[in-house]
């Protein structure tokens, strides 16, 4: 499917971002702002925007050797003040616990990273240094500051989806309107990081619902679930907070005066929503995660006058929620359905009957209750000694014929099940639903 997408004009290009929408502003403050971590903590603390607590600042190698690790919590991440891509950043998940007389565990003077490797004072100033030399720095001569930083605490319904880590949110804000987002999701080749570069995941959201939809992407290809955890797919997944997520990233962006800002927020169980960076060249890899082209919703988003923070999570809402459907439809020429679809059977008359459908790709052929078979007087043929129905139904607007199973299965709700052989002219979206109220909604499936 990204394969459409890159034949596309409406894909984002890096020139074009760099070109036409990432511009430093005019001001003092502004200028030392968008690459700057410690400065844009600063002045988000101050305007009461939730940031993750900065234990310690190390300046040069002097204040290193001077630096009392006994002072520091157990766990926390050690960050580059103009790191970019997740390069430089070391989570550290606790203390390393020893055997007092071989009976009693008690904390040591060791680390541990994401993948339970033990991590020494000297790993530590080791890594320090090489931030200070700036080899994480998005410039490569300048030197840098390292700093300290809490460790967010997992939400529990996020749990599930990471081994070891904190997922984040990206929100591409412009012009005061949160265009496009996805939920980042780290690994453990990631090491706790929620990076798309580092190797961490990167699923697509619904910016009306705030669910995760279609697929995620991780090296640049899609996949449909957890690489660590096969049956869990990444589609289907509610955001907690979504509306106050989406207003604490405009606030954001009017804080900073970053006319296009990605902002990446975090879920900490005990402090809720806390911005965790933002950046002014977030990658385009959102776009894969997505399905779609960011560079329609930022042109749709530009010379719209924005008054208020709850006017600009509402255009969001009603401008791009369900646009990626739209835009699939668009480019592929081919229709979404979800995992239950309303349907119409035409029999011999040419009457249709509505039905609600289910779609199940894991099934070859279509299937359909012998009930209905005989309530609707469908043709019948006898093929490989088993009855089959002909009949026609019309999906979302397009025409199928079909030769169906006949089963008689009365544990099953459905009159119809819907295989993969008829469904050629479709896309699957397995978080997209049909409701009794007759409006096709996405939900945790």
């Amino acid at each position: 499917m990204w394969n459409y997408l890159k034949k596309s004009k409406t894909v984002l290009g890096l020139n074009e971002r760099n070109l036409r929408y990432v511009k430093i502003p005019v001001t003092e403050i502004g200028h030392s702002i968008p690459d700057n971590k410690l400065k844009a903590k600063k002045l988000l603390r101050k305007a009461d925007i939730p940031v993750p607590k900065t234990y310690k600042i190390i300046r040069d190698q002097k204040e290193l050797k001077l630096c009392n690790w006994n002072k520091l919590p157990n766990s926390f991440v050690i960050k580059p003040n103009l790191g970019t891509f997740g390069r430089g950043i070391l989570i550290v998940f606790g203390k390393k616990k020893t055997k007092n007389n071989g009976e009693q565990n008690e904390l040591g003077k060791n680390w541990v990273q994401a993948d339970k490797k033990i991590i020494t004072i000297e790993n530590l100033e080791n890594h320090i240094l090489k931030i200070l030399n700036g080899v994480h720095s998005y410039k490569i001569t300048t030197s840098d500051i390292a700093f300290f930083e809490e460790r967010i605490k997992i939400h529990p319904n996020l749990k599930p989806y990471c081994k070891r880590g904190i997922p984040d949110v990206r929100i591409m804000v412009y012009n005061k309107i949160p265009v496009m987002a996805e939920m980042r999701l780290p690994t453990l080749e990631s090491q706790g990081r929620a990076n798309l570069h580092q190797g961490g995941i990167g699923i697509g959201i619904d910016m009306g619902t705030g669910i995760t939809t279609s697929r995620g992407v991780w090296h640049k290809k899609l996949i449909d679930c957890l690489p660590e955890r096969k049956r869990l797919p990444l589609a289907g997944i509610k955001i907690p907070l979504w509306e106050e997520m989406l207003e604490l990233a405009v606030k954001t962006q009017m804080i900073l005066k970053i006319d296009y800002l990605g902002v990446d927020i975090a879920i900490d169980r005990e402090k809720g929503l806390v911005v965790v960076e933002a950046n002014t060249r977030p990658g385009l890899e959102i776009q894969i995660a997505n399905l779609a082209p960011l560079k329609t919703r930022l042109e749709k988003a530009e010379g719209i006058k924005v008054k208020t923070i709850k006017q600009a999570v509402r255009l969001a809402q009603d401008m791009f929620g369900g646009e990626i459907e739209e835009e699939l439809e668009e480019i592929s020429g081919k229709k979404v359905v979800g995992i239950t679809e309303p349907i119409e059977i035409i029999d011999k008359k040419e009457k249709r009957h509505p039905f609600i459908a289910k779609i199940d790709t894991g099934s070859l052929k279509t299937q359909i209750q012998k009930e209905t078979v005989k309530q609707l007087k469908l043709k019948k043929k006898n093929k490989e000694e088993k009855p089959v129905a002909l009949f026609s139904f019309i999906m979302d607007g397009l025409f199928v014929e079909t030769e169906a199973s006949i089963i008689d299965d009365p544990q099953t709700k459905y009159e119809v099940i819907i295989g993969r052989k008829d469904l050629k002219k479709f896309l699957i979206d397995p978080a997209k639903v049909y409701l009794k109220s007759k409006k096709m909604v996405r939900k945790k499936v």
